[in-house]
């Protein structure tokens, strides 16, 4: 047998004022959905959202910070670093050293920046400074930045003579290695 359940009390029947209120509440809530939305759309015509009077990432900023977050984003501090030793080449070598030896570029995966000079003599002479060289770029980038750098000396004046050549020929220098 089931046992008679007790009766739960009914809710009172709103009267006339109680009912106004709840009508009243309703409708300031149709009221705040549309006046949202109304603003939503007069956003949109606009553009989106306006900045307001806090720094957002939406407010325009000046040229070197804004390239500065280029580079963070990208990831691009290391070239970005490497491309002004090369120009700050003259300082960081001496002027001596400059004029006759030039950064050519940089490789990130092996970390080698390969510079030419403009004589045998200069590039041996940039060869025994490579080691202090190194330790310098490296103080100034980071750590590990440059590994080695890769010396070529001056490229050497083309070796074609005359029209008519053998096949694999390199000219009268062939015979030199």
């Amino acid at each position: 047998m089931t046992e008679p359940q007790p009766e739960r009390p009914r809710p009172p029947e709103l009267s006339g004022v109680d009912l106004a209120r709840q009508a009243l509440v309703a409708a300031k809530e149709q009221a705040r959905a549309r006046g949202a939305a109304a603003q939503q759309k007069k956003q949109a015509r606009r553009g989106g959202l306006r900045s307001g009077a806090r720094a957002d990432g939406r407010d325009p900023l000046p040229l070197g910070a804004a390239i500065n977050r280029l580079i963070t984003e990208r990831g691009w501090e290391t070239p970005a670093a490497v491309g002004g030793v090369m120009g700050r080449w003259p300082q960081m070598v001496g002027a001596e050293v400059a004029q006759h030896c030039e950064p050519q570029r940089y490789d990130e995966d092996a970390r080698v920046l390969t510079v030419q000079c403009d004589s045998t003599a200069w590039a041996t002479q940039l060869r025994l400074l490579a080691p202090q060289l190194v330790a310098r770029l490296n103080a100034d980038l980071g750590h590990g930045t440059v590994k080695m750098i890769k010396v070529l000396g001056p490229g050497g004046p083309s070796r074609r003579y005359g029209q008519l050549r053998a096949p694999g020929s390199k000219g009268p220098g062939d015979t030199y290695g």
